[in-house]
């Protein structure tokens, strides 16, 4: 009997979007699903949640709730991560306004910047306990990796367990094809594409109707006349212009929002530029409130599924139970996954954490290999490998030097502030975050 574990599974409604995936299909339905989370109560309400939805679905699972990380992943068959290191308080918090105060603003901070270092800091030692773990109790299990700062998670986890088959999933590849297809007013199911890169920096190099047609003229023609952006995206106030105007300028369009996009570039976000963020309509420092927002909703979203009101079973567009059924019935599926770069991606270096498609069956996910990215795009890809694999040299060899570096090669950092700005704000915010990094981050360890 197949058994997936998910440890973080005290986030209620992400929980009830993966695991009720599983639930929809036949080879997954009896399976064992034990749910893991450090809250209490919280996990207590996934487990409700879960038996709920086994039971409307006329599934057989089994559904347990551990609070210790190894007996949870004990014999696991797929093992599915999501939490977030230090939270929204105090950690995302300390990212937006120790920075804010040296005059550098963001618009999410998970990814790359001085908010994406840090969360990476956070983030990837306990990564690495949960592949340790594995390692000891369920070596032969498939990781499935939905963690921010995605890139640098992936690249970190493979360079230390290289044994432990491990993909990082994200859903802004197929997010964007759904948002395109609203601005060129035509079904998802019409459109084809292939994309390449890193995460949250993919490309779709190919954008075609079904019958082949180039749907860029379009895309194209649509922006420059005032018709597009249409479609606003998972924020509906930040109009989607940053990657229409990345288009016009490189040629392709990129796989992640304009809220994000927008910190990974020099490009848009410059305090003597105000005119830039009013026209391009770059939410600064939004996030922190939308996150208040967005909490309020997933509470009061899990107050009527604990009462057993709304429980609403429509599949996700997640990608975790379609590779789960793959490798266990063998019936092949194409994702887009972010796994090490071991010649899929040539043109980016050996290791780096790269998203590309990978063909799943049951001899597990398989990334297929991509030559053809222009180099333009290549090159601004480069730009965030700096940063990430700096992190991952910093993480790896327990120094504090590296971390400097990466924030200095920020695009968006250096933009900003000068050298000795950068590593005075690296200090205070490693002062801020205290026993959320590790030890050696706190104690000054030299390079």
């Amino acid at each position: 009997m197949t058994k997936i574990t998910m440890i973080g599974a005290g986030s209620t409604v992400f929980m009830k979007n993966l695991i009720g995936d599983a639930l929809h299909r036949e080879a997954l339905s009896d399976a064992t699903i034990a749910l893991m989370d450090i809250d209490v109560a919280r996990l207590e309400e996934s487990a409700l949640v879960a038996r709920r939805m086994s039971a409307a679905l006329g599934a057989g699972a089994t559904i347990e709730t551990h609070s210790d990380q190894r007996r949870a992943l004990d014999g696991a068959d797929f093992v599915i991560v999501a939490f977030q290191i230090g939270g929204y308080r105090p950690c995302t918090v300390t990212d937006f306004e120790v920075p804010k105060a040296y005059g550098l603003r963001q618009t999410i901070a998970d990814t790359l910047g001085v908010g994406g270092i840090m969360r990476g800091l956070r983030t990837v030692p306990h990564l690495w306990a949960v592949a340790e773990d594995m390692r000891a109790v369920c070596p032969n299990a498939i990781l499935l990796q939905y963690v921010n700062p995605m890139a640098i998670n992936t690249w970190a986890l493979t360079a230390r367990y290289p044994d432990i088959a491990q993909v990082g999933l994200c859903h802004s590849v197929q997010g964007t094809a759904e948002e395109l297809a609203r601005d060129l007013g035509m079904p998802v199911s019409e459109i084809r594409y292939r994309a390449a890169g890193i995460n949250h920096v993919s490309f779709f190099l190919e954008l075609t109707d079904r019958d082949g047609r180039d749907l860029y003229p379009a895309l194209h023609d649509g922006y420059r006349s005032g018709r597009f952006p249409t479609a606003t995206g998972a924020n509906p106030r930040c109009p989607n212009k940053v990657r229409y105007e990345v288009m016009d300028q490189f040629g392709y369009f990129v796989t992640e929002s304009s809220e994000h996009f927008a910190e990974y570039v020099p490009w848009f976000i410059k305090s003597h530029r105000p005119d830039l963020i009013e026209s391009f309509g770059i939410p600064l420092d939004e996030y922190p409130r939308r996150c208040e927002e967005q909490m309020a909703e997933w509470a009061a979203q899990r107050d009527r599924l604990i009462a057993g009101d709304g429980l609403d079973l429509a599949p996700s567009h997640e990608y975790a139970a379609t590779i789960m059924n793959s490798v266990v019935t063998g019936e092949p599926s194409v994702i887009y996954g972010n796994i090490a770069n071991h010649g899929c991606l040539p043109q980016l270096p050996e290791g780096a954490a790269v998203e590309v498609p990978c063909l799943v069956d049951d001899q597990g996910v398989q990334p297929t290999t991509v030559t053809d990215v222009p180099k333009h795009l290549i090159g601004l890809m480069r730009t965030n490998l700096n940063v990430q694999e700096l992190v991952v040299e910093a993480l790896l060899t327990e120094t504090r030097e590296p971390i400097y570096h990466a924030a200095m090669l920020d695009p968006h950092t250096a933009a900003e502030l000068d050298l000795r700005q950068i590593r005075a704000l690296v200090d205070d915010l490693m002062a801020a975050h205290g026993a959320w990094l590790p030890a050696w981050c706190r104690t000054g360890k030299a390079a």
